[in-house]
């Protein structure tokens, strides 16, 4: 009789882990680190860029900072090669990159091309924060409602739709009644019924939802540009007078250097941009509603054997992150730009969805992202006025190059909600 003897299975401490190495990030930085070789070293310029620190209002004014374009393109490439070989190193090891190699790799990279491009020239830097704040605000709405939507498991594609509804609506409603409020209430409402079209179709009838999201775009920018044309166009005396919030300047902080003027001195749209990122932050993480999103978002099936409907805490919150993309798009109308003009958002839905994919699906690093490709929009209209040598075609397609290396590049690896974009069918 023979026996035969089975080897125990290993205990769960001896089994190898699997771990998966991106190295999207370490090949994103040498790809900028061999650009600032090529322009700052071999393209290398000469003369001082001139920072210019001071506003007029500021508590005491800051003095001008001079840096000259070859040493500092020198010390920058020095930097960012230092950066990349960590990158690698911690890639090797299986460690993820931390967020603040990021953040500093892009700062140190962005001022040595300031320096090179402005060289001999002087930068306003609280003007050029100024006005890249402004392009970021209705992104980072953009961004929050597209968290939000996918944090629940519905692709939020209509990011545009949204925008551009909360625009003409919030424009004409504040046109007829000559309060911005009311204007910013309809922008809600906008922003809301067309993400009950969303949801009705990703949810209740299981459409895919980058479709839905992409036919909703189309409709509302031929909706609002039809309405523009026929409505608004011949009656702008009444229906597209331009009603904007005032700028409210916050006592005694508006005068802090630099970040004075940028932050707080600003209409009640941006200060909302500000309450809605904490308050999103704090809920999406330190609630039970927020509790209930994310497991819907991740794994639908084990939140509805737990008595989560599934359905309708999907449908209420693409409503609340339409609401908050409509509010976006009030930006353009009550506070940038004032009367409505056809498609003026401009694909800004797009590039907030960017955000959400690069901020990795968290609210605060979805506004950082926002934040950049601001300030890479803003960027192009500095460098134009101060005649730069980069050409006027390659400003203009500066934010979407950034976008692209932001997703494709720098992001490293990242993973959405488990079940977004999936239908569920409760069984």
């Amino acid at each position: 009789m023979s026996t035969t003897t089975t080897a125990p299975a290993p205990a769960l401490s001896d089994r190898p882990i699997e771990t998966t190495r991106s190295w999207k990030a370490p090949i994103g930085f040498g790809v900028f680190t061999l650009l600032a070789l090529l322009f700052f070293g071999v393209l290398h310029r000469a003369g001082d860029t001139t920072f210019r620190l001071a506003n007029g209002g500021d508590f005491f004014a800051l003095p001008n900072v001079p840096l000259p374009a070859t040493g500092t393109g020198i010390v920058v490439i020095v930097l960012l090669a230092l950066a990349t070989v960590y990158a690698v190193v911690e890639v090797r090891a299986s460690r993820r990159i931390p967020l603040w190699l990021t953040a500093v790799f892009a700062i140190v990279f962005v001022v040595g091309f300031l320096t090179w491009s402005a060289a001999g020239d002087t930068i306003p830097v609280p003007g050029l924060l100024v006005g890249a704040l402004g392009l970021s605000v209705p992104l980072v709405f953009g961004a929050l409602g597209g968290v939000i939507s996918e944090r629940v498991g519905v692709v939020n594609i209509a990011i545009e739709g949204q925008f551009l509804a909360g625009a003409f609506t919030s424009a004409m409603i504040a046109s007829l009644t000559g309060s911005a409020w009311v204007g910013l209430v309809g922008a809600l409402v906008a922003g809301v019924l067309v993400s009950f079209v969303l949801a009705a179709f990703s949810i209740k009838y299981l459409v895919d939802q980058v479709i839905v999201g992409v036919v909703i775009n189309a409709f509302i920018s031929g909706l609002t540009g039809f309405l523009y044309s026929q409505v608004l166009s011949p009656n702008e005396q009444t229906l597209n007078v331009g009603v904007r919030f005032p700028k409210l300047e916050i006592p005694v902080l508006h005068q802090i250097p630099v970040i004075g003027p940028v932050f707080f001195e600003q209409t009640v749209v941006v200060y909302l941009a500000y309450v809605a990122v904490a308050v999103v932050t704090f809920a999406l993480f330190k609630t039970r509603w927020g509790l209930r999103l994310r497991a819907v978002g991740e794994h639908p099936q084990a939140a509805d054997t737990v008595g989560i409907n599934v359905a309708r805490t999907r449908f209420w919150n693409v409503s609340l992150a339409g609401a908050i993309a409509g509010l976006g798009g009030a930006y353009f109308t009550l506070d940038a730009v004032g009367p409505f003009t056809k498609d003026m958002t401009a694909g800004a839905g797009y590039i907030a969805l960017a955000a959400v994919i690069f901020g990795r699906w968290d609210p605060i690093r979805a506004t950082l992202a926002a934040l950049l490709f601001g300030f890479a929009s803003n960027l192009q209209n500095i460098l134009g006025a101060i005649d730069s040598p980069v050409p006027s075609e390659f400003l203009l397609m500066l934010p979407y190059v950034v976008t692209i290396f932001a997703v494709a590049g720098l992001v490293g690896q990242s993973r959405g909600p488990a079940a977004a974009g999936k239908p569920y069918t409760k069984s």
